[in-house]
């Protein structure tokens, strides 16, 4: 195995067993046990990241941190310490605890570039401190650009909602981006966790039905991170940002995957993934981020919508 290979860690049985039934096999995870340097000074520049942590039963539920850049900073190569704490009234609040599993996503939306750690919360204060157990980066596809910038608001207090609501369907509808928390099956152990990543396509891929939305797995880096978590654990988080007004919708359900959707799937699809919304929160200027689009990812632009 060569010398830079040799920190990586395998794929765990379910992402394995993902990509089997997706009739492809990538080899050996390029997913690291710490942070190379270039991840440690790119989540320094974020002024915002993506979660996943667990709810009270275990559920993932997906959220965000927000802070001036530089909030984020790495002490050492198997730490991360962010200097801020969930917002008041955040659904997900209750799960950044000490001991707790966790996801990052760090994305930067004005460069397409985006990385991964996910680890352990070893201290709750001020704000977290995160020993990382798993570190790997992403390819920029199904990133739309994005110039963001602060904006002067405070979020008003989250409405949970019985069901999707019109204006959260047309949300939904509407988004060219949303984020999808997932966890591996427990009995992993330190090949697992919590994982949070990001899905993105023309404003109508996400298909609403009911309280039902199905979702078209585009053509992606093969690993089979999210589907394979969710092939052990079918529990999902997901959030929803309108980047206009700054509204965030919190989703947690049940998923169910369709391998072989044949011609029933927009453009590019290689799988259908179907989630059960069981719980929704609304929060009204929740992303403290103001932003204009730039432009869809060529990827994007080969996708199809419903």
């Amino acid at each position: 195995m060569a010398a830079d290979t040799m920190d990586f860690l395998p794929f765990h049985a379910d992402e394995e067993a993902a990509q089997k039934l997706a009739g492809q096999r990538t080899g050996l995870a390029p997913i690291r046990r710490f942070l190379p340097e270039q991840h440690r000074a790119f989540f320094s520049l974020l002024p915002y990241l993506f979660t996943s942590t667990p709810d009270a039963t275990g559920w993932p539920m997906a959220s965000v941190l927000a802070g001036p850049p530089g909030f984020v900073t790495s002490p050492d190569p198997a730490t991360l310490r962010i200097a801020a704490l969930p917002r008041d009234g955040d659904p997900a609040g209750p799960g950044f605890s000490a001991d707790a599993g966790i996801g990052l996503l760090g994305i930067d939306l004005g460069t397409r570039r985006r990385n991964r750690a996910n680890g352990r919360i070893i201290a709750r204060d001020s704000g977290l401190t995160v020993h990382v157990t798993q570190s790997f980066g992403n390819c920029p596809q199904y990133i739309q650009t994005r110039n963001v910038v602060a904006r002067d608001t405070k979020a008003e207090s989250a409405e949970a909602l019985t069901g999707l609501d019109e204006a959260a369907r047309d949300l939904i509808e509407s988004v060219d981006t949303f984020f999808v928390a997932s966890r591996s099956r427990a009995d992993l152990g330190a090949e697992g966790g919590f994982d949070m990543s990001h899905r993105g396509g023309r404003p109508g891929f996400v298909g609403v039905h009911g309280n039902t939305l199905v979702i078209p797995d585009f053509r992606g880096n093969r690993f089979f991170n999210t589907l394979g978590n969710l092939l052990g654990d079918p529990r999902a988080g997901l959030l929803f940002v309108n980047f206009d007004t700054a509204e965030v919708l919190q989703l947690q359900g049940t998923v169910t995957i369709d391998w072989h959707p044949g011609e029933a799937a927009p453009d590019g699809a290689e799988r259908l993934w179907r989630v059960e919304v069981a719980r929704a929160w609304r929060t009204p200027s929740a992303f403290p981020y103001r932003s204009t689009f730039g432009s869809y990812a060529p990827s994007t632009l080969h996708t199809g919508i419903w």
